[in-house]
C-alpha cells in the first residue's frame, strides 16, 4: 500500500499550521439560517433522499478555499445542493 495519502481538507489533525490553536467552543444555538438548513436536512433524510453519510461526503469534498470561506451550515447547504443535483432531484441551473 502506498504511503502518499493526501488528507481531505476537513482532516486537520497534525497539520503544523493548526498546532496550538485554541479550540473554540460553540455553545451558541443555531441561528435562523442554521435551523432552516437542519430542517431541510431532516426532511430530505425522512424522505430517504439523502443520508448523513452523503452529507458528510459532500462537506468533505468542498475545496479548501471554499471550505474555510463557508460557515458551518453553509457547508451543509453546499453539500445538500450538490447531492440533490447529483441525484437528479434539482437541476444545476436552478442553483446558479
Amino acid at each position: 500500500m502506498s504511503d502518499d495519502h493526501t488528507p481531505a481538507i476537513h482532516d486537520l489533525g497534525g497539520l503544523p499550521r493548526f498546532h496550538c490553536t485554541p479550540v473554540e467552543h460553540d455553545e451558541v444555538p443555531p441561528d435562523a439560517f442554521g435551523k432552516k438548513v437542519d430542517a431541510l436536512r431532516q426532511v430530505l433524510a425522512q424522505k430517504k433522499l439523502m443520508t448523513v453519510d452523503e452529507l458528510r461526503r459532500g462537506i468533505e469534498s468542498i475545496p479548501e478555499g471554499e471550505y474555510f470561506a463557508l460557515g458551518y451550515y453553509e457547508r451543509w447547504l453546499r453539500s445538500i445542493a450538490t447531492l440533490m443535483v447529483e441525484k437528479g432531484h434539482v437541476a444545476k441551473e436552478v442553483l446558479e
